[in-house]
């Protein structure tokens, strides 16, 4: 048997002091967990989740958002980042399930990305956690997680997305989507990485190279 990668060593190790992988997005629905990724983009999920109950109840549906104005939605979300493109994005995007996806949220990828406010990442959160396909989606922490790490190197998410999904095999990369996101979220933080309490210092790039 050929020996593991090291980003398989990686998940196996975040396997054992990870025991819950999900998203720590509070959704019921497709579209309540397609609106939560949208706004979640540079905005903490603990922010998003603070926002979401009051929008989720005065627009409980695509065809109810896609008849807000603006100051609507701009009231219930002010307090998120980019509030006005967001605000926008979100009314324009209700509009266009209700047109063109009979008022269901796409699960095709291609789908996904005609929606307005939805890129790659949030495309492939939707993807991964509805569905459990094997998409990658890279956020900061997962960029920065894999740098450091050195299971990935690259400048971009897309060179980050490409060499991380090559790496691992399509059944385990929804839960590693997870795992690299809490990670860093939690352990490897972006200023102050909890070095001392990580359980990759022997496998880490970084700690090795910087702190060893």
């Amino acid at each position: 048997m050929p020996p593991k990668s090291k980003t398989v060593q990686v998940l196996d190790i975040l396997e054992k002091h990870i025991p819950t992988p999900e998203t720590e997005l509070n959704y019921s629905s497709p579209y309540e967990l397609l609106v939560s990724v949208i706004l979640s983009a540079q905005c903490t999920d603990k922010r998003v989740n603070m926002v979401t109950p009051a929008l989720f109840e005065r627009f409980p549906t695509p065809a109810k958002l896609a008849l807000a104005t603006f100051d609507e939605v701009f009231a219930l979300i002010r307090s998120i980042s980019y509030p006005n493109n967001k605000s926008k994005h979100l009314i324009k995007t209700a509009n266009l399930i209700v047109q063109d996806f009979k008022g269901k949220v796409p699960r095709q990828y291609d789908d996904l990305l005609k929606l307005p406010g939805v890129g790659r990442k949030t495309a492939n959160v939707v993807n991964s956690v509805l569905y459990n396909e094997p998409r990658m989606a890279v956020d900061t922490h997962v960029f920065r997680v894999s740098n450091r790490l050195g299971i990935a190197k690259g400048k971009t998410p897309l060179a980050i997305e490409k060499q991380l999904t090559a790496a691992i095999p399509d059944k385990r990369i929804p839960q590693a989507h997870h795992y690299l996101i809490l990670h860093g979220r939690y352990t490897c933080l972006a200023r102050k990485p909890k070095c001392k309490k990580c359980p990759l210092t022997k496998i880490c790039n970084y700690y090795q190279e910087n702190l060893a």
